[in-house]
């Protein structure tokens, strides 16, 4: 992390992927005093109090939490930063209560100026997000669960008064769970259908192969470890050689061997097929979800 690492941010929402993200944060240098985290339920607030993060039951009381922790002289831009981490259903009473807020802060209330919102709900425009937070930036991404693990892939798209800047440092908070692209929204659909919902179809194929090491003779723990071992050593070699999956493939599959003899019958059940089915009915509804907000 670079300069954002002291810059306060409140994060709204401490389930399991605002905790994931405050996690990652901490862990890669962000200032403990400089992140607190918004959580309405109590029980949630000492779990994540007990993991060492600063907490809040409302949204007031968070910022007011951070107002030590601006640094002097910064700008809007980079004054308290949020990230909106609650269920979908719940992002426009957040931010109509956080532009409430900063109304009252710009007015000269007791609270720190807010610059810059970046929302993860799945299905929230941006048309929305701009219209609930005006005059504040508004940005928004998608992670996915292995950002749970520091391994997500993320997209980050820039609403209509958002600068290069703001991209930045939404893309400096994310990374701090993995990977970030930036894209435009209209690309976002088809990233919830392909690395969004990807990581459930990944544990569908893990549940197949244990069960068929199973059915092939292996006790069930033999064969978790060897499919997990599998699909984490071959997710590495993609990363790491560069090269195309179909080259990969070509070289585990000699002629007439066991790797053509599994391959042959894993087109025959259509599983290549099944899979673009997959994305392309997540992609639609994200989509239709989208249409509801």
């Amino acid at each position: 992390m670079s300069n954002s690492v002291s810059e306060p941010l409140l994060l709204i929402g401490g389930g399991r992927m605002g905790e994931a993200l405050a996690a990652g944060l901490t862990r890669n240098g962000w200032d403990r005093a400089a992140l607190v985290v918004v959580e309405a339920v109590a029980a949630r607030r000492d779990a994540l109090g007990q993991a060492g993060l600063q907490t809040a039951a409302t949204i007031g009381d968070g910022l007011r939490a951070l107002s030590e922790a601006r640094r002097p002289g910064a700008g809007v831009g980079s004054g308290v930063g949020v990230v909106i981490a609650v269920k979908p259903h719940d992002v426009e009473a957040v931010s109509r209560e956080l532009a409430g807020l900063a109304s009252g802060a710009a007015a000269g209330g007791d609270l720190p100026p807010v610059g810059r919102v970046l929302s993860i709900a799945a299905g929230v425009t941006l048309e929305d997000l701009d219209s609930w937070l005006a005059p504040m930036v508004a940005l928004r991404a998608m992670p996915n669960t292995p950002a749970l693990v520091g391994e997500a892939a993320s997209v980050v798209s820039a609403g209509r008064r958002a600068t290069e800047a703001d991209v930045g440092w939404a893309a400096e908070v994310l990374s701090a769970v993995g990977s970030v692209t930036v894209l435009p929204e209209s690309a976002l659909d088809a990233v919830t259908g392909l690395s969004g919902s990807g990581p459930a179809y990944v544990f569908l194929v893990a549940e197949a192969l244990i069960d068929a090491g199973v059915l092939a003779g292996l006790a069930r723990p033999v064969a978790r470890d060897l499919a997990v071992q599998t699909l984490l050593g071959s997710a590495r070699m993609l990363a790491e050689t560069g090269e195309e999956p179909a080259a990969l493939r070509a070289g585990v599959t000699s002629p007439g061997g066991t790797t053509a003899a599994g391959l042959r019958a894993l087109e025959g059940a259509g599983v290549r097929a099944a899979l673009l089915e997959a994305v392309m009915a997540a992609t639609e509804r994200a989509r239709q979800l989208g249409q509801r907000h």
